[in-house]
């Protein structure tokens, strides 16, 4: 049984700005709870606004119209039922083109952005779960390929108590979706929480501490890297190079291209390259690795990347020279090379937790 909640071409926040020009106070989180309670929200209710974004920017198609009396993913407060949603009709294209036109250039630059593209429903065994598709997209630019995460409302709310614990002060003022024991599965119900979900990210990536910290991040990229070890130990490997390309595009759009996390990835794709004998790009990851560990004098991963680049640069016709040096300095320092890992066992044994 699945339901599938797709959005078109206008983003949330495009669609926030032509509300607001046309007079109305747009989509926009309800405000936090009382001191002393965390900010528990969906979106406002704002059933007007909610039927235009539904009937302009999104469409869900179900093949029935299900109203659960079973509580979603463990326990939580229950949540009034709201308003059904009134028929609204989208904005007219040239609405849309004059409205662009006269606000263009107040809009505020974003360096990410985060848009729900779909919401499926999930049945297994003994439950049933929306899992949410959530692109990240530099704001401004076109991304061939797209960053993607695939999220159920139980890992936004893990990644919500983690944040409040450590950062109670900056998280007072963010807003999390509440919990419901009724109608989760309803075209209403996953569209607001579509739009809760982003706005939930948005904040947090507007906080700088937040931002940056290791609970936030790893909640992006994590499950891939965990994901495409375990396809790398068992063989898996084009699988496992698509999951490794993944966390690259995430990593890399969240701006942690220096990390740890980052020289592991290109290990990843350069093992998997390797074995599906794409001996070009293999060499080219041992290359970008390399240069993030230029100014390192030891690290775990430089004796491996510096011996499969050698390898690699030799199957491929390329200057090796630096890299023979680099590893000739190492054998001087008393490193004993012999006993290196290779760049496939370093990536096994790493845990990932």
């Amino acid at each position: 049984v699945g339901s599938t909640l797709h959005l078109c071409q206008h983003g949330p926040h495009l669609l926030n700005l032509l509300l607001q020009a046309l007079g109305g106070q747009g989509l926009r989180g309800t405000p936090s709870s009382p001191a002393g309670q965390p900010p528990s929200s969906e979106l406002e209710d704002d059933t007007e606004g909610l039927s235009t974004r539904l009937s302009g920017t999104l469409s869900f198609t179900s093949h029935e119209d299900e109203e659960e009396e079973e509580e979603e993913e463990g326990d939580g407060a229950s949540e009034e039922d709201t308003p059904a949603m009134r028929p609204g009709g989208s904005l007219l294209t040239r609405q849309l083109q004059e409205l662009w036109r006269r606000s263009r250039g107040s809009l505020a630059p974003q360096r990410l952005l985060f848009e729900v593209t779909s919401a499926s429903v999930v049945s297994e065994r003994s439950s049933k779960y929306v899992l949410y598709t959530i692109y990240l997209i530099r704001s401004g630019q076109f991304d061939k390929a797209p960053a993607t995460i695939a999220r159920r409302y139980s890992d936004f709310e893990q990644l919500n108590r983690r944040l409040r614990c450590r950062f109670s002060c900056d998280m007072a003022s963010v807003a999390f979706p509440r919990k419901r024991l009724r109608r989760n599965f309803t075209a209403e119900t996953i569209a607001k929480r579509s739009r809760a979900f982003e706005q939930f990210l948005s904040h947090l990536h507007s906080i700088d501490e937040i931002r940056r910290s290791p609970e936030f991040l790893e909640f992006f990229f994590l499950p891939d890297l965990q994901a495409a070890q375990r396809l790398t130990c068992t063989g898996m490997y084009r699988e496992a190079l698509a999951t490794w390309a993944n966390a690259y595009r995430l990593q890399d759009r969240l701006g942690v291209c220096s990390s740890g996390r980052f020289l592991l990835t290109l290990a990843g794709l350069a093992v998997c390259h390797q074995e599906l004998d794409q001996l070009s790009e293999a060499h080219g990851c041992c290359e970008q690795a390399l240069q993030l560990l230029e100014a390192q004098g030891s690290h775990p991963l430089l004796g491996p990347f510096l011996q499969a680049h050698v390898h690699l640069a030799w199957k491929v016709g390329k200057d090796k020279r630096r890299s023979e040096a680099r590893l000739q300095d190492l054998r001087e320092a008393g490193l004993p090379l012999q006993q290196q890992p290779s760049l496939k066992e370093c990536l096994i044994k790493e845990p990932l937790e």
